[in-house]
């Protein structure tokens, strides 16, 4: 067998550029692990690759080869491992975030990917491929900004390491907590112990409250900087140019983490003496690993939007541009 099929796009653009075509099935290289995918997560990195980078300066955006094919989160079962692979076997279910941050290299929107070991974890058995593929990018991203950064990879960023403070007794709030990062970071806060605000539009009170946040706000009815004050951290999974306005919310000795660019007001923070701090998303999976033990014990649960056969990655990408996601937007292979 030496094609599949696969999504790939040929020029950026839109959600229309994404086809439904044959691939060559990936060859194995060392250390690789070959998986038969049986779901993959939607980000906002693909969609960000997907049409080029327009957001950034014409000098960060990386150059890539077409076809190119999109997905870094994954969950299926091992259909092949390399010679020097002894941590996962042939017919055990995996998940992971595959080779990110690289630019273009993860290629999981396809029947089969090649994923180093190091970014897999074993897939809990009361998961499913589709909850376990909702996992890796959002859970990773929450895990790093709050509970342990856990590399020593530089941050593109700023000068220093980003570094999660404890939260044990500490006010967190949530800005964007019904999305794919926000609905696991409030789940991975409450674990901590921390007293936690989430930040959403109305219509995601109930979920946000199941999943165990202690006050809601809908942005809509009143601004978040307007409503509570005295906190100890703020994770905005909005974030860009807006996400200064959360400096007033914060304690002298609190920390603004934006998970996104955009922030402009170093002067204020360190008047009103904040840190902020941002950090890149990076594949591990013994972090996985760790997170799949609360996901398996039920303390996470990893919530889904909605689910998309691979063929209609299109349509996937349109749902993903309308916003007010709830949780995470799945592709299933079959």
């Amino acid at each position: 067998m030496n094609t599949m099929k696969a999504v790939q796009q040929h020029a950026f653009g839109g959600p229309e550029v994404l086809r439904y075509e044959d691939a060559p099935v990936p060859e194995l290289q060392p250390g690789e692990v070959l998986v038969r995918v049986h779901a993959v997560g939607i980000n906002p990195p693909d969609w960000y690759l997907r049409d080029g980078y327009k957001a950034l300066p014409a000098e960060w955006r990386p150059s890539v080869t077409f076809p190119l094919m999109l997905g870094t989160d994954v969950s299926g079962v091992v259909a092949a491992v390399a010679e020097d692979v002894t941590d996962f076997a042939v017919g055990e279910e995996v998940f992971g975030m595959v080779r990110f941050p690289s630019v273009g290299e993860s290629r999981g929107y396809a029947e089969y990917v090649a994923a180093p070991a190091t970014d897999l974890a074993r897939k809990p058995a009361s998961l499913s491929h589709v909850q376990a593929a909702g996992a890796p990018m959002s859970g990773l991203t929450a895990w790093q900004y709050l509970i342990e950064l856990g590399h020593t990879a530089p941050n593109p960023f700023q000068p220093e390491a980003h570094r999660p403070v404890p939260l044990r007794g500490k006010r967190v709030l949530v800005n964007g907590a019904a999305g794919g990062v926000g609905h696991l970071a409030v789940q991975l806060a409450k674990w901590q112990g921390a007293y936690v605000i989430a930040v959403a539009s109305g219509g995601q009170e109930t979920l946000l409250r199941e999943l165990g946040v202690d006050e809601f706000i809908d942005y809509a009815k009143t601004p978040a900087e307007d409503a509570v004050q005295d906190l100890d951290v703020v994770l905005d999974t909005l974030s860009g140019p807006t996400t200064g306005r959360f400096l007033r919310t914060l304690k002298r000795g609190g920390a603004l983490f934006p998970v996104f660019l955009g922030f402009t007001d170093a002067e204020e923070a360190a008047r009103r003496g904040i840190t902020v701090s941002m950090t890149q998303v990076r594949s591990s999976g013994a972090q996985l690993a760790e997170l799949g033990r609360l996901l398996a014990a039920g303390t996470v649960r990893v919530v889904i939007d909605s689910t998309y056969p691979l063929a209609e990655a299109r349509q996937a990408h349109e749902r993903a541009a309308r916003g007010h996601i709830q949780g995470k937007i799945v592709l299933t292979v079959a």
